[in-house]
């Protein structure tokens, strides 16, 4: 099994910056394609980006440029780093790690862009 935690999340006024952190255990070392996703209150997760073990990234549309994702394979962690933050990125952010066919996910943190 997998246990993925995120932490980084809080209160930020917009155009500044947060940087999440998911941290894995278990047999974290093993995941393959890890995200960030997003949800806020009555609507569907939605993708923000993801990489795989190899450092190929790929972004949700309305975060390019302003987020970057990485990954330490040998702290089995990643990051989401985000910049230029606005009112619409508030929202829970989850980490998600992929295992074969399985998913893993995180508890969430609450991300809120607030003036």
């Amino acid at each position: 099994q997998v246990q993925l935690v995120e932490s980084g999340g809080g209160l930020v006024q917009p155009g500044g910056s947060l940087r999440l952190s998911c941290a894995a255990s278990g047999r974290g070392n093993a995941l393959n394609i890890m995200g960030w996703y997003r949800q806020v209150p009555g609507k569907e997760r939605e993708l923000v980006a993801r990489i795989t073990p190899g450092g190929m990234t790929d972004y949700a549309d309305f975060v390019k440029g302003r987020f970057t994702i990485s990954r330490d394979i040998n702290k089995r962690t990643v990051y989401l780093q985000m910049n230029s933050l606005k009112l619409e990125d508030t929202a829970v952010y989850y980490c998600r790690g992929a295992l074969g066919t399985a998913a893993f996910w995180g508890p969430g943190t609450q991300v809120t862009v607030s003036s």
